[in-house]
């Protein structure tokens, strides 16, 4: 948004600003099948809109003039027949249920509309589109009709396009979507959610058609699903067109998303290229909502395509990687729905993630208590590691080949400067009560004399288990991790547990399960000890590649999120072993399926404001200018230009930062008000 747009915004939040009140009749639109009328009353938008959304910071004038949103409902269709012109008569709403003039004289405002017909075949699952572009063969919408008004607010749109042939009696569904154009006035448009109807066309019921996931579920990462300009942010409106009827030859069949989906999410598409899934493609239901009625498709509906969309090695007609399959209809012969057997040939069972196999007896662990947590001295941790029964297991022997054990302490807590990660080994082991089932490590590693605050204690933990395959195929040997235990221990003063700005649920709505350097550590409580503010890659880095990079968690969380939006090159140096060559990481690629704007759906909601007080300069000499304190380095992760780091570096005093009096929490310029979509 413009800085015209926005101050306009925030002024307008501030009532400095008197917006005309343009505020349309108290009723609302009568909502289809109800009667009953849909509007609340009008009021400001800090009680209607969440901080996330720039409407919550406008007032009650701002709100009435502005009149948020676009809501769209199909009251009634005519002539949807083959070789018609349906007429469709349908509402336009804001967000409070009132009318919108749809050219933009009475309401701000004008709204273009679009409409996409389709029979569903409940026999095959899908859809096929009835209307088809001349210029190319894709299925299309129509959007070039004519209006009727009824009053504002309800419209009449008789189709420019005639329906292609179709069985009548067959369920059918009509999308309508919606634009609206509003960027001069508050900086974006809005965009209806596609709203549809499912229906019988010789009859007029209702009937019941695609139903296979949820929008919720894409939207755990796309946040929202909004493609083609927008328009369209419904799963179920992909598949209206991305369908395995209309899309089918040479030149259609790749867009067919039985495939197309799969093979996007697996970097198999060369259309759209490379994507970066941030989780194991074998998570079915990540995609597949099993709260959704047809759910069950994904598996009890196996075909050449959908296969093949992440199996791309596989060519069914030439028999390369798997027998030659000249259609659809012997695949069930083999991939039945479930085996008795994980890892065999049915869908489930060759989709279990191996960290989610039922032969694992599980790995947990639990810190007891600390003793010895003194400056100078050299704590004694008492821990328990137990199996999902509650069998307590000796950790003594948890070193290479069986498994690792590494306790770790770090501190202070309000921002980590130093830790310890030390290794059980066959001299260095943890005494064991089998009668208790605990057992009890001293450090080798002294809290520093100087120390103060609090210290927290935690520990990587894994027994290398074996999983046997139900294809034939040999035995796996996997890490089974246990999560990391944590525990704050105060050497001075009270205890100081550490913030919360992140949750592991938010980051697991897209990674599922976040488990890196290994696959053992599994918290984010955790991943900060060491990705602290001190710490940078320099001793993997080769010299010759220039001063090393930081890897503080704000920096690069934000960094790495950034990706292919980066300006500058963001590349870590991970651990290897000699031989081996040093091992570079670059994540200018990373494609982020969200809106980084959406600050909450990493961060807690007051996890992000500026300021930062009490916490380190991060060392940050692969940037513009180093150290940077960490308000800049949390802003500078994502705002990565020079502009920005001037900007930063001149509101820095030797003291400290100033980012607080202007982009506090309560500020014109706050990160919430200025990232509020």
């Amino acid at each position: 948004m413009g800085v015209l747009k926005r101050g306009l915004l925030f002024l307008a939040s501030a009532g400095v600003l008197a917006f005309p009140s343009i505020v349309p009749t108290d009723k609302g639109i009568p909502l289809p099948d109800t009667g009953k009328s849909s509007a609340p009353a009008i009021a400001d938008g800090s009680k209607l809109y969440t901080p996330d959304q720039a409407e919550y910071y406008l007032d009650a004038d701002a709100i009435a003039y502005i009149r948020p949103g676009l809501r769209l409902a199909i009251l009634g269709v005519t002539d949807f027949a083959p070789g018609k012109k349906p007429t469709v008569e349908f509402t336009m709403t804001d967000d409070f249920g009132k009318p919108l003039d749809r050219l933009g004289g009475e309401t701000p405002g004008p709204v273009t509309v679009r409409f996409v017909p389709a029979t569903w075949d409940q026999d095959t699952r899908s859809y096929t589109d009835l209307l088809v572009a001349a210029s190319t063969g894709f299925p299309t919408r129509d959007t070039a009709g004519t209006f009727q008004t009824v009053e504002l607010g309800r419209y009449k749109y008789t189709f420019s396009l005639a329906l292609a042939n179709f069985d009548v009696n067959k369920p059918a569904t009509l999308m309508i979507g919606g634009r609206r154009t509003m960027t001069d006035i508050i900086g974006k448009d809005y965009w209806a959610n596609n709203t549809f109807k499912d229906f019988v066309p010789a009859t007029g019921g209702s009937a019941t058609t695609w139903n296979a996931t949820t929008n919720a579920k894409c939207n755990n990462c796309h946040d929202p699903l909004a493609l083609h300009g927008g328009n369209y942010r419904d799963i179920k409106t992909c598949e209206m067109c991305h369908n395995p009827n209309n899309m089918k030859g040479a030149t259609l069949e790749p867009f067919n998303g039985q495939k197309f989906w799969h093979a996007i999410h697996s970097s198999n598409d060369h259309e759209i290229g490379h994507v970066t899934y941030p989780q194991d493609l074998r998570n079915c239901v990540n995609c597949h909502d099993s709260t959704a009625a047809g759910s069950d498709s994904w598996y009890t509906r196996p075909t050449r395509a959908s296969c093949g969309g992440c199996h791309a090695s596989v060519d069914f007609a030439g028999g390369t990687n798997h027998p030659a399959q000249p259609d659809d209809t012997k695949c069930a012969n083999c991939h039945a729905p479930e085996g008795d057997r994980e890892f065999d040939a049915s869908i489930k069972g060759a989709h279990v993630i191996p960290e989610k196999s039922k032969q694992l007896k599980g790995l947990k662990m639990t810190i007891v208590s600390v003793a010895n947590a003194k400056a100078g001295q050299k704590p004694t941790m008492t821990f328990k590691i137990t199996d999902n029964a509650g069998k307590a297991i000796d950790p003594s022997t948890m070193y290479a080949p069986v498994g690792s054990l590494a306790p770790i302490m770090a501190g202070p807590t309000g921002d980590y400067a130093w830790y310890k990660r030390e290794a059980v080994s066959a001299t260095n082991k943890p005494a064991f009560d089998a009668a208790t089932g605990n057992a009890t490590y001293t450090f080798t590693n002294a809290i520093p004399a100087d120390f103060k605050g609090t210290l927290a204690f935690s520990a990587d933990a894994y027994l290398n288990s074996t999983i046997k395959r139900g294809d034939g195929e040999p035995d796996m040997t996997l890490r089974e991790a246990a999560t990391n235990p944590m525990m704050y221990v105060a050497v001075t003063g009270d205890v100081v547990n550490r913030r919360t700005s992140v949750t592991l649920a938010q980051c697991n709505r897209c990674h599922d399960r976040l488990a890196l350097h290994g696959g053992q550590r599994l918290v984010i409580e955790e991943c900060v000890i060491c990705h602290n503010a001190n710490e940078t890659d320099t001793s993997r880095r080769p010299a010759a590649d220039g001063p090393p990079e930081s890897v503080q968690m704000a920096r690069m969380i934000h960094r790495i999120h950034t990706g292919e939006e980066l300006t500058q090159d963001y590349t870590v140096y991970g651990f290897y072993t000699p031989p081996n060559p040093p091992n570079p990481v670059n994540f200018n690629e990373i494609l982020y399926p969200g809106d980084r704007r959406n600050c909450v759906a990493c961060h807690t909601s007051t996890g992000y404001q500026p300021p930062l007080n009490g916490r380190l300069s991060v060392n940050t000499q692969r940037d513009y200018f180093a150290p940077q304190g960490p308000s800049t380095v949390a802003c500078l992760g994502c705002h990565d230009n020079r502009d920005s780091a001037s900007h930063a570096y001149l509101m820095t005093a030797p003291f400290g930062e100033s980012c607080g009096a202007c982009h506090g929490a309560n500020s014109d310029w706050s990160p919430a008000k200025v990232h509020a979509r």
